[in-house]
């Protein structure tokens, strides 16, 4: 937190945890103003001891969490756009 706090205005940033830490992590960075990344790379548990059966099922936790918390969740073309990634081609 006292990190966040020394960041410019209008600073992006997002935070992570490995294991059992992943969902902790991100819900403190979405309630500090932050963004989020989850999936099988840092963490392959749903629950203790319960494997996750797809990254999207982790992505869809932390996104109901998100919008109970009253956040926006960022579409795959809005984040492109946010990050500046070129658009993909199709």
């Amino acid at each position: 937190m006292h990190l966040v706090d020394l960041l410019p205005e209008d600073s992006m940033f997002t935070a992570f945890g490995i294991g059992p830490d992943e969902t902790p992590a991100a819900v403190q960075s979405m309630l500090l103003g932050g963004h989020v990344r989850v999936g099988f790379e840092d963490n392959p548990y749903y629950s203790k001891g319960v494997k996750a059966k797809s990254n999207a099922e982790l992505v869809a936790r932390i996104a109901r969490i998100g919008r109970d918390l009253g956040r926006t969740i960022a579409t795959p073309a809005e984040v492109r756009e946010l990050l500046d990634y070129p658009k993909l081609q199709k």
